[in-house]
């Protein structure tokens, strides 16, 4: 009966563990799905919508193929939309009933009202006429590649295969050049829920009917050998005699009393028999995934807990801090060419404002001047604050503070991007104040609000700042704006004063009787930027100049620059009879109380550099 049970444990084992390894293998079905996104007709781009990467749950993976290099790239869906605003385009998009549909985008015109959007962005070139369409035919497109708009971007021959994992208000842009007609064999696929909560159970459960069939096979063995053997009748047995152990021991030799058992001989076998049908259901039991066994209640999701709210209607942030760390990479990258080429067209396509003209007239004096030094390197990493403006639009600009540890540096900068086709630039760079305390600002999933010029919801307005904090450096504590600056920890209003000082001091010795030299300093030509912080006052970035001024007080008197070949060089005279002014530019970063608030103005970090010298007319 014992091998009956046994063969039956078998048999229901095997049962069990092949209907829960054919659920995970034949029966399991397949483990994504995918759609093929098909176009009517060609074009240069082809934007796949938000909706259609999130038409089904999980990870999206990305196919395109075709001939050459193949581009994608994804971003804000609004981005990519404004970048393609002036080009012929595919959209697939999801129709009304949530079918997958492709649409032919032509641009748009000067009078279409979509481009009269809060976007702000510029004119898109109208659809050419049919008789431009074969000058259009082979003028070249813009290229995709290395945008600043993208957050990533992908780049693979023949074909591309990328893993995505994007929201619905995120799209992906596909193309090659920009001029060629993008891939139209594209496809997206998703992974497919294959849960099966039975597999688990039945080949556990089969692994230990298959140890009880083992055990119970064992017990039919062990009983079978122990009732084998002749069956005799009870016969009478004879008289025995007691044995002479002196003759019989000498001719027979002695015989043990202690036969062997066969307990002591099977029990090791049977040992070894069970424990590999136990190892065989652990592995199996090791080999079921979580979705191999029911779920009899709901994984609890932990909430979010919200540290910063964001105000209603509030729009996207610029940029990233991936992003961010991209674009600031490729400015230094091109400011390092420009900076070894002295190509001041080559840095004008990555640094605008005062860091452009700074870095314009280094060139020009390293040019004529052998050993004159070059500006330093602009910093990358690690960066520890990105605070981008929360807008859809444009302009745009991002303010970044990069920490160099190793170095005990930090350096603060305002990046601008003027439209969706045109680069970030580095606009305003200065060096952080030793122990600078940076006010509370929001993260840069949130954002922040640019602040107008002429705000009134400040202390003081971002425009009256430059001419505020100039007067400031000029009359000091004589000056009426002198109670809204923080003097403690201003570093910089000290070393100008120590440098007039000096300057003032060492001029008068040699040249007091035929000779005058003044300061001043006033804003300079370059617009403030702010951007919000969440006490409700700002950072702002201005420019201020500097300007020294030499002038003859005797009408027999010149002044000669024989010692001075910077400002001989950039006035290009070595001596005149009315004087020379010499200029240098300053770019400060400071913080800016709102309005109520009894904190005054402080200042953050500041840079300065010679920007020009003139002769007096």
């Amino acid at each position: 009966m014992r091998f009956v049970w046994a063969v039956a444990a078998f048999v229901l084992a095997a049962v069990m563990i092949g209907a829960g390894i054919a659920q995970r293998t034949v029966f399991q079905g397949p483990k994504s799905e995918t759609s093929d996104l098909s176009v009517s007709e060609e074009a240069p781009y082809l934007l796949i919508d938000g909706a259609v990467l999130n038409r089904l749950p999980g990870a999206q993976t990305l196919r395109a193929q075709g001939e050459g290099d193949i581009f994608a790239a994804y971003g804000r869906t609004a981005d990519l939309k404004a970048w393609l605003a002036d080009a012929t385009y595919n959209e697939v998009s999801l129709g009304d009933d949530g079918e997958i549909v492709s649409d032919a985008v032509a641009p748009a015109t000067a009078d279409d009202d979509s481009t009269a959007d809060a976007t702000a962005t510029p004119t898109p070139t109208p659809t050419p006429t049919a008789g431009a369409a074969a000058d259009a035919a082979v003028t070249p497109g813009r290229s995709p590649i290395g945008s600043d708009l993208w957050l990533d971007e992908f780049q693979q021959e023949d074909l591309l295969i990328a893993p995505l994992q994007l929201p619905a208000e995120m799209s992906v842009l596909v193309a090659t050049d920009g001029t060629e007609p993008a891939p139209t064999d594209v496809s997206v696929s998703w992974p497919t829920v294959s849960a099966t909560p039975w597999a688990g159970p039945l080949i556990v459960f089969g692994g230990i009917l298959m140890a009880i069939g083992v055990f119970l096979y064992i017990l039919g063995i062990r009983h079978a050998r122990r009732s084998r053997g002749p069956r005799r009748k009870g016969l009478p047995l004879p008289v025995t005699e007691p044995i002479d152990l002196a003759v019989e021991g000498a001719d027979k030799g002695v015989i043990s009393a202690t036969p062997p058992t066969r307990r002591s001989v099977t029990t090791g076998k049977r040992a070894f028999a069970i424990v590999p049908a136990i190892a065989v259901s652990a592995l199996m039991f090791a080999g079921c995934s979580a979705d191999s066994w029911p779920q009899m209640a709901a994984s609890p999701t932990p909430s979010p807990t919200e540290t910063v709210i964001v105000p209603e209607g509030q729009q996207a942030p610029a940029v990233t801090k991936s992003q961010a760390e991209r674009i600031i990479a490729r400015i230094a990258s091109t400011a390092a060419d420009a900076d070894e080429a002295m190509d001041p067209t080559l840095a004008a396509s990555r640094l605008d404002g005062a860091v452009l003209a700074e870095r314009a007239t280094n060139y020009k004096l390293r040019g004529a001047i052998a050993d004159y030094a070059a500006l330093a390197a602009i910093p990358t990493k690690p960066l520890e604050i990105v605070l981008p403006q929360a807008y859809d639009g444009w302009p745009r600009s991002v303010m970044a503070v990069v920490n160099d540890e190793e170095d005990k540096t930090a350096s603060i900068m305002l990046l601008t991007q003027e439209d969706a086709w045109s680069p970030y630039k580095l606009a305003y760079l200065s060096s952080l104040e030793a122990a600078t305390q940076m006010p509370d600002l929001a993260p840069v999933y949130v954002g922040a609000q640019q602040v107008p010029p002429d705000s009134s919801f400040l202390v003081m307005a971002p425009d009256q700042l430059a001419a505020a904090y100039a007067d400031v450096i000029n009359k000091g504590e004589d000056s009426e704006f002198y109670s809204q600056f923080e003097a403690e920890g201003d570093q910089f209003r000290v070393s100008i004063a120590a440098d007039r000082e000096s300057r003032l001091a060492e001029f008068n010795t040699t040249a007091a009787s035929t000779g005058s030299l003044s300061f001043s300093s006033m804003p300079g030509e370059h617009p403030p930027l702010a951007l919000a912080t969440l006490e409700s006052g700002a950072i702002v970035a201005v420019n201020v100049n500097e300007v020294d001024t030499v002038k003859p007080t005797n009408a027999d008197a010149v002044i000669k620059l024989d010692g001075n070949p910077t400002v001989k060089t950039l006035a290009g005279a070595e001596q005149s009879a009315t004087g020379f002014t010499t200029t240098f530019s300053d770019q400060l970063f400071f913080y800016v109380p709102g309005l109520g608030s009894t904190e005054k103005i402080r200042l953050l970090g500041y840079g300065s550099e010679i920007l020009d010298a003139k002769v007096i007319n």
